[in-house]
């Protein structure tokens, strides 16, 4: 953050824990203006990281019936689409099949997360960084259905935007694979993947 931000809100309270909360919510500010490979239904412009984050957490509470509810707790799946893509401010949008970009990806999300986590207060910072690696890794229940919404929301808008994105070289396999863990977290999210992406073959949006 800019010095002359930083003065504004040491004016704001006396509280260091406070300060350091401000700060970090101002910081993440930033995240309205990543860019994101996907773009909105009327394709007027790409999306952000933000808007992508509200929207993920809109589809993962509207859509929780279609998963274990016994199993995935909401609450937590919330909130790690909230900052599940927060390194971005620092590490920026990788796209998804872009081969070359991903190779130092984790190491970029690494030091990004090292450095914008640590503005928190010490304990909301790790508790933060460790639902990002929980969703990251993809091992609990949680994770699993959060990834899932995760990777259905660019699906379900490139269908509606003619396979907007996918016209960039991406094939009918490569968003098969990307997609797998849907079947693990929803058979019912799983199959409206799979008629998504025969529809889309067919319609000429994807190529198989």
């Amino acid at each position: 953050m800019d010095n002359d931000r930083l003065k504004k809100l040491n004016l704001l309270t006396e509280s260091d824990r406070l300060q350091k909360q401000l700060t970090f919510l101002m910081e993440i500010d930033k995240m309205k203006n990543v860019m994101r490979q996907t773009v909105l239904t009327d394709k007027s412009r790409q999306e952000t990281d933000a808007e992508h984050s509200w929207h993920f957490a809109m589809m993962a509470m509207l859509l929780y019936e279609y998963t274990d509810t016994d199993k995935v707790d909401l609450n937590r799946v919330i909130r790690m689409a909230l900052v599940h893509d927060l390194i971005e401010i620092y590490a920026g949008d990788t796209f998804a099949y872009d081969i070359e970009g991903n190779k130092d990806k984790e190491d970029r999300e690494k030091k990004a997360a090292d450095r914008l986590f640590s503005i928190l207060p010490l304990d909301q910072g790790e508790e933060i960084r460790t639902l990002w690696e929980e969703f990251d890794a993809m091992e609990t229940q949680d994770a699993i259905y959060a990834s899932a919404i995760d990777r259905l929301q660019p699906l379900v808008i490139n269908f509606i935007t003619e396979g907007h994105t996918w016209k960039r070289g991406v094939t009918y396999d490569q968003v098969y694979e990307r997609n797998r863990v849907v079947k693990e977290a929803s058979p019912s999210l799983w199959k409206l993947i799979n008629e998504l992406l025969d529809k889309s073959v067919e319609l000429g949006y994807l190529k198989k």
